[in-house]
C-alpha cells in the first residue's frame, strides 16, 4: 500500500509556493506533482496545515450503522428473515444497500443467519462417522456385530 509524503516535504513545497513559485515549479524542484501541490495547498487553506488524511481502513460502514435500528426492524419480530428479505424491507424505506453490505453489518454485531435452533450432541448414540476412515469395519453403527 502507498504512503503519503511526508509532513516536511509538504511544508518546504508550500514555502516555495509562498515564496513565489508557481504550483508546476514548485512541483518539479521538488520531484512531486503539481496536482500535489494544489491538493496539499487546498487542504493548508481549508485545515490550517498540509497534513494527510489517513490511509486504508473501513470508510464506508459507517453508512449502514447509522441505520442500525432500521436494520434491526427488518429483520422482524423474530429475528428470521433472510438477506434478501432484509435488504428488500430496507429498499422500501429508501435504504439500498449490497448483500455484502448487509452481511459483513450482521457479521460485526453477531448476528447469525442460522433458521433453527443448535441441537446437543447425542449421548446415547453417536450421529457421525467422523473418527472412522471409509470401507472400515471399526464403529460401525448400522452394521451390528456378531
Amino acid at each position: 500500500m502507498s504512503k503519503a509524503l511526508s509532513l516536511d516535504l509538504r511544508v518546504r513545497v508550500l514555502a516555495a509556493v509562498q515564496a513565489g513559485a508557481s504550483h508546476r515549479e514548485a512541483a518539479e524542484r521538488f520531484g512531486v506533482s503539481a496536482a500535489s501541490v494544489s491538493r496539499w495547498r487546498m487542504r493548508e487553506r481549508e485545515q490550517g496545515d498540509a497534513r494527510p488524511k489517513a490511509l486504508g481502513g473501513d470508510r464506508r460502514s459507517k453508512r449502514i450503522e447509522a441505520h442500525h435500528e432500521a436494520v434491526m426492524a427488518a429483520l422482524g419480530p423474530d429475528g428470521d428473515a433472510t438477506l434478501e428479505e432484509v435488504r428488500r424491507a430496507l429498499g422500501a424505506q429508501g435504504l439500498v444497500f449490497g448483500f455484502g453490505t448487509i452481511q459483513r453489518f450482521f457479521a460485526r454485531h453477531a448476528i447469525t443467519r442460522k433458521k433453527r435452533p443448535r441441537t446437543l450432541p447425542s449421548k446415547i448414540v453417536p450421529t457421525s462417522r467422523s473418527g472412522v476412515r471409509p470401507g472400515s469395519k471399526g464403529n460401525s453403527i448400522s452394521t451390528p456385530s456378531a
